[in-house]
């Protein structure tokens, strides 16, 4: 009798493991793939980002961003 509860209480034991290791799996992939996902930035994060680093002067600058900001109210 002994060995009939052995038996079946370990398989319930490995199942409850296997299910937790898909489970775990499941929840580790998921978080992976929507935490590593990339947001676009926009044209004047760009260029910001390029005034910042010493790429153009303020008036090129300014002229660019009441182009970018002219061309988003048009949309």
């Amino acid at each position: 009798m002994w060995n009939y509860m052995d038996h079946y209480g370990g398989m319930g034991f490995g199942m409850l493991l296997f299910w937790g290791v898909i489970i775990v799996a499941l929840i580790v992939l998921f978080r992976g793939s929507c935490g590593n996902r990339k947001t676009e930035k926009s044209a004047l994060d760009i260029l910001k980002e390029r005034y910042a680093r010493g790429e153009m002067g303020r008036d090129e600058f300014e002229q660019i961003k009441r182009d970018l900001e002219s061309r988003e109210g048009r949309q």
